[in-house]
């Protein structure tokens, strides 16, 4: 990962949340120059989030999958997920992994802050020519990938005890994340997919995470489906040193559903999401 490029893009998150959050507290009494100062600020940082995003993705782009072709109906979804159970995970160890994971948690919504910005950033440049520019397309797919080993290891499944690294690049680990690289996006999609096309998966996203979609099972409100699976899954951990199998395959199914959707509505891709509960550490089919 670059250095100067994940500084830059930090720097711009810090930035639009200062210039935001001075707006809020009425830190000048002016209000237009108040204003002009938010203005000011946003912008250069929006400036700084899409610059340090497009050079952390060309930084990671070595080895990304691509998409042969449009996507049709029947294929393979081109958003890949797998998760592998560690054999022998410590019995009390996720009781703790929460709060192991809190370095981690910082980085990401920092990340999370510029997510969007490049989304709507690289949904403008498809509306004009029907492509997703590649280096943000990168950057997009490696915070869902770091999001998901993260996930994987503290709140979605706890299915390894080995520490997530600090890298939105591909990397041996337990948890791997994946978009192929789209050949052509529909330019007219970018403006209805997001909300109107993906709100039957929208609805059951919410049914499992106990509110609005989130690609984090620990960011939702209310009862949570997931919350309490897992919740299950360490207690029987705790009590029996081992961690079911066949509950292991359901909350990999429920993550790859919620993942394949949250791929859709960020613009990665056109394929849309199967309704199928695909259950397993690994995807039913290769990439085509």
């Amino acid at each position: 990962m670059s250095g100067i490029h994940l500084a830059l893009l930090l720097m711009g998150a810090l930035l639009v949340l200062a210039s935001l959050g001075s707006l809020a507290i009425g830190a000048l009494p002016d209000l237009e120059l108040a204003l002009a100062a938010v203005l000011a600020g946003t912008g250069l940082g929006i400036a700084a989030i899409l610059v340090g995003a497009a050079g952390l993705g060309r930084g990671i782009a070595d080895g990304a999958p691509r998409e042969s072709g449009e996507p049709g109906p029947g294929q393979v979804s081109p958003v890949r997920l797998s998760g592998h159970l560690d054999p022998g995970l410590s019995r009390w160890k996720w009781l703790v992994k929460w709060f192991l994971a809190i370095p981690h948690v910082l980085v990401l919504f920092l990340l999370w802050i510029a997510f969007p910005v490049v989304s709507i950033a690289a949904g403008l440049v498809i509306l004009a020519t029907g492509r997703y520019p590649a280096a943000w397309f990168q950057y997009c797919v490696g915070v869902l990938r770091w999001q998901w080993r993260v996930s994987f290891y503290a709140f979605g499944v706890l299915g390894t005890d080995s520490y997530p690294p600090f890298t939105l690049a591909r990397a041996p680990y337990a948890a791997q994340f994946d978009v192929a690289y789209p050949a052509r996006l529909s330019r007219w999609k970018v403006l209805v997919k997001s909300w109107l096309l993906a709100l039957p998966h929208l609805l059951v996203i919410a049914a499992l995470s106990g509110g609005t979609w989130s690609t984090d099972s620990s960011d939702a409100s209310g009862i949570s489906l997931l919350g309490v699976l897992v919740l299950v899954a360490g207690a029987i951990l705790l009590f029996t040193g081992t961690y079911r199998q066949g509950l292991f395959d359901l909350l990999l199914g429920l993550n790859r559903w919620i993942q394949r959707t949250v791929a859709y509505t960020a613009l990665l891709t056109d394929a849309y999401p199967p309704f199928r509960l695909d259950q397993g550490p690994e995807e039913p089919a290769p990439f085509r």
